[in-house]
């Protein structure tokens, strides 16, 4: 099972990057509980609509996951994000961010608790800060 749950987050870190509704559909329980520094939500529904909004000022997205260990009903993961700023970019609840054209890299980890084999509880942490750094214009 735990080569299972290890797929699962796999998954579920790549639908995250990409904001494909229909794997987040099938990784996550209706009822999961997910944070990160930029981002809480209690339910599928209100994830799904969370990474959809995420889409239109990064392209060429890629995830890098480095590490992936699972002990018992729980996983956690070392990853890189690598993303093209070419569109605004909302950070937090209220920094616009226009496009700099600039290559970004985020590392982060994730840790997620399994209820079967869906995740019901996903916690991210990477520094927000360093995506503002990436993204301001030279000047």
């Amino acid at each position: 099972m735990s080569a299972d749950l290890a797929t699962v987050l796999a998954r579920a870190l790549r639908a995250a990057v990409t904001g494909d509704p229909a794997v987040i559909e099938t990784v996550f329980t209706e009822d999961v509980q997910a944070w990160s520094p930029n981002l809480s939500v209690t339910s599928r529904r209100q994830l799904v609509a969370e990474l959809a909004d995420h889409g239109d000022g990064l392209s060429n997205v890629t995830i890098s996951i480095d590490a992936l260990d699972v002990v018992g009903t729980r996983a956690m993961a070392e990853w890189h994000v690598a993303a093209d700023h070419t569109g605004p970019l909302l950070v937090g609840d209220d920094l616009l961010m226009e496009a700099s054209g600039r290559r970004i890299v985020v590392a982060g980890a994730t840790f997620a608790e399994f209820r079967g084999e869906r995740i019901c509880a996903l916690r991210n942490y990477f520094d927000d800060a360093a995506i503002l750094e990436q993204t301001r214009s030279a000047g």
